[in-house]
C-alpha cells in the first residue's frame, strides 16, 4: 500500500499550514498518510524526534512516500542514514530543506555530526524533490541549490512563498503547496 508521511516543522503539529492540504490530496490519491505530531516539538529534539519517526515508519518500503518541511527535511535525512544497506523508501520530498546550522542553537542537536549525503542519497527508488522559495527568511535558496547538487535532485523555486508555514513573523499562512502533489 502507498503510504507517505509529512514530518513538520519546529513548533509545528498535524494540523500547521499546508500538512492537512497535502494529506488530503494524497488520501484522495490512496495513500494512507500519517502526519505524526513530533515529541518536542518547540525546540525540536533529534534523539526524540528520530526514533518516533522511525516507529512510525515501521518497515521501509518502495511504496513509502516521505516529507518534511524545514528542520523536518533534517529528520528525514537522518532517518535515511540510518537506514540499513538493504533498505530504501520510494520518494522523498523535501520543503525549505537545508544541510547545516542555520544559526538558532536550538537546532545545534540535529548537527552534532555532518549529514551523510553519500549515503542519503541511495536510500530511495525514485529520487528526490527539492522545494525552496526564494525569499525564505529563515533557510536561503542557497540550501535548495546544495541539496540538488548533494542528492541528484529536482529543485523547485517558489517565488515570493517565504517559508511556507503558518502564519509567523507577519508571514502569510501557506495552506496549500501544490508542488507536494504535482511531483509524487
Amino acid at each position: 500500500m502507498k503510504r507517505a508521511i509529512i514530518v513538520h516543522c519546529w513548533g509545528g503539529n498535524s494540523d500547521y499550514a499546508w500538512y492537512p492540504w497535502v494529506k488530503q490530496q494524497l488520501e484522495s490519491k490512496g495513500y494512507y498518510v500519517v502526519v505524526p505530531n513530533m515529541p518536542d516539538p518547540d525546540p525540536p529534539v533529534l534523539k526524540t524526534w528520530l526514533p518516533h519517526l522511525q516507529s512510525v515508519a515501521g518497515k521501509p518500503d518502495n511504496e513509502l512516500l516521505l516529507i518534511g518541511h524545514s528542520i523536518g527535511t533534517v529528520t528525514i535525512m537522518r532517518y535515511l542514514e540510518s537506514l540499513s544497506d538493504d533498505q530504501r523508501v520510494g520518494k522523498v520530498i523535501l520543503v525549505a530543506g537545508f544541510t547545516d546550522q542555520l544559526g538558532f542553537k536550538e537546532l545545534e542537536n540535529f548537527f552534532e555530526s555532518r549529514l551523510d549525503f553519500g549515503k542519503i542519497k541511495t536510500k530511495t527508488k525514485d529520487g528526490f524533490v527539492i522545494i525552496q522559495s526564494d525569499n525564505d527568511p529563515f533557510v536561503s535558496e542557497q540550501y535548495g541549490n546544495r541539496l540538488k547538487e548533494e542528492l541528484n535532485a529536482e529543485l523547485i523555486i517558489k517565488n515570493n512563498a517565504g517559508h511556507m508555514s503558518g502564519a509567523v513573523d507577519g508571514e502569510e499562512s501557506c495552506t496549500e503547496l501544490p508542488e507536494v502533489i504535482k511531483n509524487l
